[in-house]
């Protein structure tokens, strides 16, 4: 009896440690594009190949706006699969 009292609280918590892992999953997931797009925006490039504060003004929102988008996109995705 203690034996199975020990295995029902192994998996309650194994059960709850899953959920914990979905969760820093996910922002994990949501978290990496936007860092891609902060890594390649923060390089230092000879050419102008990205919209940056030398070429146009619009460069940092542009960078912005698509990190938002990224991250927006990801969360749709994850409540659209009903994983959140």
């Amino acid at each position: 009896m203690v034996s199975d009292l020990a295995e029902t609280h192994l998996a309650a918590v194994s059960n709850r440690l899953n959920e914990i892992m979905k969760v820093l999953a996910m922002i994990s997931t949501i978290v990496l594009p936007m860092t891609l797009i902060a890594g390649v925006y923060g390089m230092n490039f000879e050419e102008n190949v990205w919209p940056d504060y030398k070429s146009a003004n619009w460069g940092f929102g542009f960078a912005l706006t698509l990190m938002a988008l990224t991250g927006l996109g990801s969360l749709v995705f994850f409540r659209w699969k009903k994983w959140v």
